[in-house]
């Protein structure tokens, strides 16, 4: 998948993240931003590995989130906290499978298109 495509995919992940969090409170833009903390983790390995297959990038993103998550059992290093967190919150485990989940799709349904324009 050509890289930039994946930049603006990125790019609209953290507008997004920053718009939830404008609009809304409550745990609208807490989990809101857990999905979306693996779609971008998903646009990140994209950038890194453009060829990967849908369902491959989405294990990894949800793999690193929930990696991510279990780390926080033990303690994060400050600096580190606004990145990685510093509470495990076991509902954050499904939230990152639904950002892996919809980033898989859109991600799909991206290169169907593509093929069927192509070919």
């Amino acid at each position: 998948m050509p890289r930039l495509p994946v930049l603006y995919a990125a790019a609209l992940t953290v507008a997004l993240g920053v718009g939830v969090r404008v609009l809304w409170d409550g745990p609208v833009p807490k989990y809101a931003g857990d999905a979306l903390y693996t779609v971008l983790i998903y646009t990140l390995v994209l950038l890194v590995l453009p060829r990967m297959r849908p369902w491959a990038a989405a294990a990894t993103a949800a793999g690193l989130s929930w990696a991510i998550e279990f780390a926080q059992l033990w303690e994060i290093p400050a600096p580190l906290r606004p990145v990685l967190g510093s509470t495990f919150n076991p509902p954050d485990l499904l939230w990152y499978a639904v950002g892996a989940g919809l980033a898989w799709a859109v991600h799909a349904l991206w290169l169907s298109r593509l093929s069927r324009a192509g070919g």
